[in-house]
């Protein structure tokens, strides 16, 4: 899981594309595209449904759940400055008092402000970054007068 590195799309290349066709392989490459389109709730029932394919792959039980939320985490704080409680909880696949103590660690750690309101009317305000706070950049044509231009 080393997304969003590209190791998984170039490792592909160098399994025969005969090998690619078999079942396991299938379901790997549909959970990482359900991952590079930001399909987290279907790569979340995805992934449960052939929990036996993704734990027979060697060195993907190690963290695998927390390198998938890590990357959620990663790919919404690109989209959003505010996200919906529920929005977030489907992508990194938490709820209830799991989730309560992830936020307040994130709050804790990470600069994240929970802003009030309960359960699902909660909204969570995400660190700023060149992404989801974008600026306007002065253009060259901002700086030539007027009079150089006529």
């Amino acid at each position: 899981m080393a997304m969003p590195a590209p190791d998984f799309s170039l490792c592909l290349f160098l399994i025969p594309e005969r090998v690619q066709m078999e079942e396991q392989f299938k379901t790997l490459i549909v959970l990482s595209h359900y991952l590079e389109t930001g399909r987290f709730r279907q790569f979340w029932d995805e992934a449960a449904k052939n929990r036996h394919i993704v734990e027979a792959v060697p060195g993907l039980n190690a963290g695998f759940e927390q390198a998938i939320q890590t990357y959620a985490i990663h790919v919404l704080s690109l989209t959003y400055q505010k996200i919906p409680r529920p929005v977030l909880a489907e992508a990194i696949n938490i709820e209830g008092l799991s989730l309560d103590k992830f936020l307040e660690h994130q709050a804790a750690n990470s600069g994240w402000i929970l802003e009030k309101g309960h359960g699902r009317g909660q909204l969570i305000v995400l660190p700023r970054n060149e992404f989801n706070h974008p600026e306007l950049k002065k253009s060259a044509a901002d700086s030539v007068p007027l009079e150089h231009i006529t």
